[in-house]
């Protein structure tokens, strides 16, 4: 059957969902299924839901992943290849559309103002970000020690993203490498009382492979294109726990160490990934086109979507073996709540970042909106950037 579905029906249906992928992976998920499970029968529910909990397993943007996939079951490598551009690409083209508009020279004021309303929200949809993630991570964690273990990790993770910066990542990666030590002689013990046998089961000599990607940091250091690069090889490779993880991984770097853009449009580029169709992780194109303009979008969003086709075309056909890891499993359980700190600490930075009084304000209704009433993420931001139009166009017509 996968042989069977032409790339054309591949492209438009996959396109249709990145044209309609609005409000994050929970929508994606629920298109994917949909399509491929509920409408077509390309796949069965037990093979999708197995995606699922293997995408979430790697690096990088799951859903986007978890389409790349979908479209690997389906045709194959060029199935992949054409679905996961066809998700992309509608929502990268109005990002970019959006960036031009918002980090123009000389924009209206009612878009600075809408950018300022939007931005504003931002810290308040992080901290909501994070929140959603705890419950699964702490089932995850188990008890007891564990327990105490996973809230320094959280904390780790939360220091990390406000004082650290752009180094977030080894903490990221400490965390996780700490847990699978922790658990190391647990597991160990638990197969000498099963077996009699004490040497190491092979899958735990893999944990090293979830770390591959920091053997380039040295790109950095070499500024322009080189800097770009790595900003968004950290944003697609290291990623952990979800799309949100990429504020503090990226504002460091994009605002303060090579002042692509000002604190402001870093907000107004978290929240235009937002709005926006189609993965979160699409804000890294923003960033590139502060950095270098279209070309430089374009580029940041081909290496930060790289090591999700690469990831999935080299391991689609062993996430079975994936998931039975145990050292994966204990490298994500730690590193798991360093991200969710990592999130809800970039809050800080954020909300430090907004100097209108106004602002503030339009944070508190977000606050209320998101973390009380449990409301959906883009009706605030439209509805914040709406509050910003009408605060700059009164501050306009005062004398």
């Amino acid at each position: 059957m996968a042989e069977q579905v032409p790339l054309r029906v591949i492209a438009k249906e996959w396109g249709r969902i990145g044209v309609l992928g609005f409000g994050g992976p929970p929508a994606h998920i629920l298109l994917l299924r949909r399509l491929c499970v509920e409408q077509r029968g390309w796949l069965a529910a037990s093979e999708f839901e197995d995606g699922i909990a293997a995408t979430n397993l790697l690096p990088g943007p799951a859903s986007t992943q978890l389409a790349i996939f979908t479209a690997w079951r389906v045709r194959g490598t060029a199935g992949a290849l054409v679905g996961g551009a066809a998700f992309i690409v509608p929502g990268l083209v109005l990002i970019l559309l959006l960036a031009a508009l918002f980090l123009a020279g000389d924009p209206p004021r009612w878009v600075l103002g809408a950018a300022a309303g939007a931005g504003a929200a931002v810290a308040a949809v992080a901290v909501q970000a994070a929140g959603a993630l705890v419950p699964a991570s702490l089932k995850r964690s188990g008890g007891g020690a564990a327990r105490v273990r996973w809230a320094c990790y959280l904390l780790l993770g939360a220091a990390a993203a406000i004082l650290t910066g752009p180094w977030l990542v080894l903490v990221l990666l400490a965390t996780g490498a700490a847990e699978v030590a922790f658990r190391r002689p647990t597991r160990r013990i638990g197969r000498t009382s099963r077996t009699g046998d004490t040497a190491p089961s092979r899958p735990e000599g893999d944990a090293p492979r979830a770390a591959l990607p920091l053997l380039v940091p040295g790109l950095a250091a070499t500024g322009g294109l080189g800097a770009l690069a790595w900003v968004a090889l950290k944003v697609g490779a290291l990623s952990y726990g979800g799309g949100f993880v990429i504020i503090p991984l990226m504002q460091q770097d994009a605002v303060h160490r090579y002042h692509w853009m000002t604190d402001g449009q870093f907000l107004n580029a978290v929240a235009l990934g937002q709005i926006t169709p189609g993965p979160v992780v699409q804000t890294v194109a923003v960033v590139g086109y502060a950095a270098a303009g279209v070309l430089g979008g374009l580029f940041a969003a081909a290496v930060a979507f790289g090591p999700s086709f690469l990831l999935v075309l080299l391991g689609a056909a062993h996430f079975d073996r994936l998931r039975a890891n145990t050292a994966v499993q204990d490298f994500l359980t730690g590193a798991g709540p360093a991200v969710i700190g990592a999130i809800a600490g970039s809050a800080l930075p954020l909300a430090l970042a907004l100097h209108q009084p106004w602002q503030y304000a339009i944070l508190g209704l977000a606050a209320l909106w998101l973390l009380v009433l449990r409301r959906g993420v883009v009706p605030c931001l439209l509805a914040a950037g709406a509050l910003g139009t009408v605060a700059a166009l009164c501050e306009l017509a005062l004398p």
